[in-house]
């Protein structure tokens, strides 16, 4: 059995930025792989909009509703005891009116019974995550490759790769750590910009492709495990297993094994009383 630990809180977050504890961080979608992942000590979950890709099939994560994020994340913070869990908020759920962002969030909070909330953009939202701080709800911020805007970015592309881009990632930073945000992920944003922006801010940075120099890091569950065997390899992801090569291969021996009439064997049945043989077959078995 996992060692129960306490629950994570945003100060514990805080100080692990302040000592230079990395924290960890992984996706997780459902009951069980949140419940695996809790045991297995991460620091925080996200209940990521990544599920339009990783569960929904969809080629982003443009298509996920608030009311499917809702679902997901009511099935994770069943199971999780001490992670800090986070639960995206979907495409357009935040960009309109104060009123409608705080409705959606606290939707969010309410009923998926998620510790915080993630928003995608830096100074354009600064504005709506300082009205979520103001009504408590904790902000974890996005920059770098924001996967709500592929359209407008051209695609799943580096960022930072210029002193224009660099500047703006900056003060994008800055604009979220003033506004209230508890963390920052970066995606895909250049190692030398995202040490400096993990240098210059006091909450804690957690990265995906954009090198070791954060506060932390993070990791889709499916990615990490290697769920998808044929997928091609992606620079910025670690295989820790190979989750799908199993499940292929167990599902292939059971097919074999129904097929062959080797599964179910006796040892997987139940037998009749005599009672019911008699029933059955006007005889019972001595």
């Amino acid at each position: 059995m996992a060692q129960e630990r306490k629950p994570m809180t945003t100060v514990k977050l805080q100080k692990m930025k302040a000592s230079k504890e990395p924290i960890s961080m992984v996706t997780a979608y459902d009951y069980l792989t949140a419940k695996l992942a809790d045991e297995a000590g991460v620091d925080m979950i996200l209940v990521g909009d990544s599920l339009g890709n990783v569960i929904q099939g969809h080629e982003s994560t443009l298509p996920v509703t608030l009311d499917e994020m809702i679902y997901h994340a009511k099935a994770v913070t069943r199971a999780v005891k001490s992670a800090f869990v986070v639960t995206d908020l979907p495409f357009m759920t935040y960009h309109g009116s104060l009123d409608t962002t705080l409705q959606n969030a606290g939707r969010i909070m309410r009923e998926g019974l998620s510790k915080g909330v993630k928003l995608e953009g830096g100074a354009e939202i600064a504005h709506a995550v300082k009205a979520l701080t103001q009504a408590g709800v904790p902000v974890v911020g996005h920059l770098g490759l924001t996967p709500q805007s592929v359209h407008v970015l051209g695609g799943y592309r580096v960022q930072g790769k210029n002193s224009e881009q660099a500047r703006k990632l900056m003060e994008d930073a800055k604009a979220l750590e003033e506004a209230g945000a508890i963390a920052i992920v970066l995606e895909l944003v250049t190692e030398e910009l995202a040490e400096w922006i993990t240098s210059k801010l006091s909450i804690p940075t957690i990265g995906i492709g954009a090198g070791a120099s954060c506060d932390g890091q993070v990791l889709v569950f499916h990615d990490m495990l290697g769920y998808e065997p044929d997928a091609p390899a992606k620079k910025f992801v670690k295989a820790y297993a190979q989750v799908g090569l199993a499940i292929r291969e167990g599902i292939g021996q059971y097919v074999a094994e129904v097929k062959g009439r080797k599964f179910p064997a006796e040892q997987h049945g139940f037998k009749g009383d005599n009672e019911v043989l008699q029933y059955l077959y006007g005889t019972a078995v001595k």
